[in-house]
């Protein structure tokens, strides 16, 4: 596999995505394990963020001790189940700013289309996350990296919880800098371009919409 593909493997992981699968999982149950699983796997993708050496005065004594750096780190969800992931990455740095991404998916040709597009300023000076719970034919995830790229984003991280080996490839071999981040990659698409064994449409389930 790609050395920028991370299949993230942890027990918690694994366990929260199969509550995600079953049908039975209801809506409030579903988003806390989106949050929770975005947490878990945000705590690995940010291994490599930027630091910075502060003053700080302990009960002790005065030192110089490590925090994340200013005005390094964005996420960047796409429309509307990536926004399902922002608040679990947000516990854990909540300095972080956030832009959106919206794409609305052709049913027939599955190809994507933008309908909004707000990133933070200055953009092409932190660190990138972007999150959308479902990688299924990389369409969407090709198409917001390219926004991010043009905008002038260099440094992208890309956070799915399940992905298809389809859009994975797909994605990949659009964009070979970037960092892929996935919970699970599961066994293939079906003719519907639906993740199998997938977990429905993430969107519907995170919102209670049908």
């Amino acid at each position: 596999m790609n050395s920028n593909v991370v299949e993230l493997k942890h027990p918690l992981i694994q366990h929260k995505i199969s509550r995600l699968r079953d049908k039975n999982t209801g809506t409030a149950e579903f988003r806390s394990l989106v949050e929770e699983i975005a947490m878990l796997m945000g705590y690995e993708a940010l291994k490599d963020l930027p630091l910075e050496d502060i003053e700080v005065e302990t009960p002790i004594e005065k030192c110089m001790t490590p925090v994340i750096a200013g005005k390094n780190f964005a996420i960047v969800p796409i429309l509307r189940a990536g926004l399902g992931m922002v608040s679990g990455i947000q516990a854990l740095v909540p300095t972080a700013k956030i832009g959106h991404i919206g794409l609305y998916r052709d049913e027939k040709t599955h190809e994507p289309h933008e309908y909004y597009c707000k990133l933070p300023s200055p953009i092409e000076e932190r660190l990138i996350v972007v999150t959308d719970p479902m990688l299924a034919t990389g369409g969407s995830a090709v198409a917001a990296v390219n926004f991010i790229k043009q905008h002038g984003g260099k440094k992208i991280k890309f956070m799915s919880i399940i992905a298809a080996p389809q859009g994975i490839e797909r994605l990949m071999e659009a964009h070979p800098d970037i960092q892929l981040y996935v919970g699970h990659i599961d066994r293939e698409l079906n003719e519907n371009a639906y993740i199998c064994p997938g977990l429905g449409d993430a969107g519907d389930r995170i919102f209670g919409t049908k």
